[in-house]
This record gives structure tokens, C-alpha cells and sequence, in this order.
């Protein structure tokens, strides 16, 4: 881009054009929509190696920023990855079209029949901070929803990102959709995210994807309304009650498996029932397996402190408290958690149902790992993230959270008496 072209005129007119391609893909039919993702995701498959090469970039970039290597790994495209992104196109290609779906009707006294119907929600903006792959899910889901998007990636996944929007675009046009439905910001320069928080006028919903410095930003500086994907501080209370294997093996895939994920186990809650046992082969397990553990009443590999209580780590690193009670963890989740994800270890029902009544959180979990949270693996596809608001969207955003409705009233010469 031309570092000379001045920001709030590129703003305005991406989102003009935005909104005009809005207005054509509120009608678009589920077959042109579906062609052009299939399209996208061919593209995407074609040209990996071309973004593999901008990934290298921006991996460089990453490391010359000193990003830690959970974040690095956030940012890594290798094939494999590259393919997940393929199959996530796909995915969401193959889904439902939620578009004109009657979600509800019913007839009145009057004579009236009124439907409630799912319309699109018009121009979305998505921030998002290091991970690519965001690129082609969020083009994808709003795209699918019959939304178009403003993408503003983070400053480390520019080249990565750039490379997939390629691909998107190419989907677009291949399939008759205009080109202008999926845009990318392209400038690494943050006055394009001021900007963007106050375009009421071409901007009717932002979505922040990130940690708490950009999503607190959002949250206080957005004069459009927002879904909030806050960070992941991500619990496990491992009850008197649990199972023992099951435990062993839910904690360690919760905190290993992908540490830079905002499903990652950050807290670990342990009865003092069974702290002695069963808690302390936990934090064994996960010093084994390379983790930092953070104990208070167990033995880790430092002591915990205060500071360590509701910190989202997104590396080999956990906070772990003995409790007394299943009171005492909810209580601890409820002033230290984030809403996102929380997980509870027993065979007690008492306990299950206690924690998932008492606990607020987007999505609460029993006797599985918190990696799950994603919404690959809730069955949509893709995911633009993890919602901890509760207005609108809640959980994992997929293509039919990312749709509003409006009512169709039918009559027969109908008038209100």
C-alpha cells in the first residue's frame, strides 16, 4: 500500500465498497456462495506454497518482535496447517445456509401469519491479533452468512494473511460474488483499527479476536457494537469425585496439546481430598511433560502467587490450587475466570450439576478437555471465536450467529380493528 494514502479516506472506502457488496450478498443464493468457497479452498490448496513462503516472512518477523514460542507456534503455517485451512473452507462450504431460514411461525387471531426469518447482519469488521488461519475462517463464515467483511489481521500475520485473502477473492470472482465482499486491510498501521471502531455508518457489527489489551481496547474506544472474544483463562476442577485416568488424561491434553490456544487450561482447581493423591500425580504429569506448575498447597515447580491467579499463560505454564470445597471453586472461577471455557473432573451428578448451574461461563465442560472449546469441534465448520459476552452470540461464532432476523407478516386485506 501507498504509505502516503491517508487512513481514515482508505477506511471510508473500504467500507463503502463493503457495504455495497453487502447489499448484493444479502441475496446471493446458497449455490454462488457455496462455489465460491469451494473455490476459495482449491485456491488456497494451489497456492500453498506461495503462502508458506509469506508465513516464513512473518515467522521472521515474529521472532525479530520477540514473540514467545507459543505465539510463534499461534502464527506457524506449515502443510498440514495449510491443509486444515482447505478443510475448513470446505467445512463451511458443505454447512446449512442460514440465510432465509424460518427460525420460528405462527398464526394470530387476527388473521396475521408472521415468520421469523435469519437475514444477514450486513458489514462485519474482525480484528485479530497473530493466527493466519483466522483469515480464511472469518472471510468464510461471514461470507457463508451472507455478510460481507472488513479482515484487519495482526501486524505479525500480515504477509500470511494477505496470501490467504488472495485466495479468497479468487473464490469471489470465480463464482460471480463480488470481490469487495471479503477485504483486507492492508496496513500494518493501528490508526486503521481506531478508524474502523467508529465506521457507524458502513460498520454494523466489530468482532475482536485476541487477547485483553485489544478486545479492552474495542470494548472502550467501539462506537459500533461488538461480539467480545476475550481471553481464554481456562479452569479445571478436579473434584474428590473423578475418575483418576480420566483425570490424568484430561489435564494433560488440556494444558499440552497446543498451548497458544485460547482453549488451554490455565488454572488448575484440586480438592483437598485427594490433593495428596491424585492432585499431586497431576502436577507430576505435567512436570514431566515439560510444564511449569505454579502450586499452592501441592508440590509444583514454584510457588504460586497472586499475580498467577487469572493469567492466561498461552505457554507450558499452569496455576494450580488446592480448594476445599466445589463452593470454593466456583467461587474462585467465578472472580478469576474469563467466561470462555471451564471444565469440571467427577462422576458425582451432584457436583456436574452444581458446577454447571453455578458457573456462567460460554461454555462449561465435564470430563473432557478444554481443548475441545473450538468450533471445528462443536460441528460448525469454523469458528470466528469464542464469544464470552452474553448478548447475541455466545460460545463458538459460527455462520448462523453471525445472522440477525427479521419478521415477514402476511395478511389477507388484513386491518387492525
Amino acid at each position: 500500500m501507498d504509505k502516503h494514502v491517508d487512513i481514515k479516506t482508505l477506511m471510508a472506502d473500504i467500507g463503502s465498497r463493503a457495504k455495497a457488496a453487502s447489499a448484493e450478498l444479502a441475496f446471493a443464493t446458497a449455490e454462488r456462495k457455496h462455489a465460491a468457497l469451494i473455490g476459495a479452498a482449491e485456491a488456497v490448496w494451489k497456492n500453498r506454497a506461495k503462502i508458506i513462503e509469506a508465513n516464513g516472512r512473518d515467522m521472521e518477523f515474529g521472532r525479530d518482535k520477540g514473540l514467545s514460542p507459543a505465539m510463534l507456534d499461534r502464527l506457524l503455517l506449515d502443510e498440514a496447517r495449510v491443509q486444515g485451512i482447505v478443510d475448513g473452507l470446505r467445512a463451511v462450504a458443505e454447512q446449512k445456509d442460514p440465510v432465509g431460514d424460518v427460525m420460528t411461525e405462527w398464526d394470530m387471531a387476527s388473521g396475521l401469519h408472521i415468520r421469523r426469518v435469519r437475514t444477514p447482519l450486513g458489514v462485519i469488521g474482525v480484528i485479530y491479533e497473530s493466527r493466519p488461519n483466522v483469515t480464511a475462517d472469518a472471510g468464510a463464515l461471514c461470507l457463508k452468512a451472507g455478510n460481507a467483511v472488513i479482515l484487519r489481521g495482526g501486524s505479525e500475520s500480515f504477509h500470511s494473511s494477505g496470501a490467504i485473502h488472495q485466495c479468497l477473492v479468487h473464490g469471489l470472482e470465480t463464482a460471480g460474488l463480488p470481490a469487495d465482499a471479503v477485504q483486507l486491510v492492508p496496513t500494518r498501521d493501528r490508526a486503521a483499527v481506531q478508524e474502523m471502531l467508529t465506521m457507524t455508518d458502513t460498520v454494523d457489527v466489530i468482532v475482536p479476536r485476541g487477547g485483553k489489551g485489544l478486545v479492552g481496547l474495542v470494548q472502550r474506544e467501539a462506537r459500533v457494537p461488538v461480539f467480545a472474544h476475550l481471553e481464554g483463562i481456562c479452569h479445571i476442577y478436579v473434584d474428590k469425585a473423578a475418575d483418576v485416568e480420566k483425570a490424568r488424561r484430561v489435564v494433560l491434553n488440556a494444558k499440552t496439546r497446543r498451548t497458544g490456544i485460547c482453549g488451554s487450561a490455565e488454572c488448575l482447581l484440586i480438592h483437598r481430598d485427594i490433593a495428596e493423591g491424585l492432585g499431586q500425580t497431576l502436577v507430576d504429569d505435567l512436570i514431566a511433560a515439560g510444564v511449569e506448575v505454579r502450586a499452592q498447597g501441592l508440590h509444583g515447580s514454584i510457588p504460586a502467587t497472586e499475580d498467577d491467579w487469572g493469567t492466561e499463560f498461552l505457554d507450558m505454564k499452569i496455576a494450580v490450587k488446592v480448594v476445599d470445597t466445589k463452593e470454593e471453586a466456583v467461587k474462585h472461577i467465578r472472580y478469576y475466570g474469563s467466561n470462555h471455557t471451564d471444565c469440571v473432573l467427577t462422576e458425582d451428578d451432584a457436583v456436574a450439576d452444581y458446577f454447571f448451574t453455578r458457573l456462567d461461563s460460554a461454555i462449561l465442560m465435564r470430563n473432557a478437555s478444554t481443548q475441545f472449546a473450538d468450533g471445528g469441534e462443536f460441528g460448525m465448520g469454523a469458528e470466528i471465536g469464542i464469544a464470552t459476552g452474553k448478548m447475541h452470540a455466545r460460545g463458538p461464532v459460527g455462520a448462523e450467529q453471525l445472522t440477525s432476523f427479521k419478521y415477514l407478516v402476511e395478511g389477507d386485506g388484513t386491518v387492525r380493528a
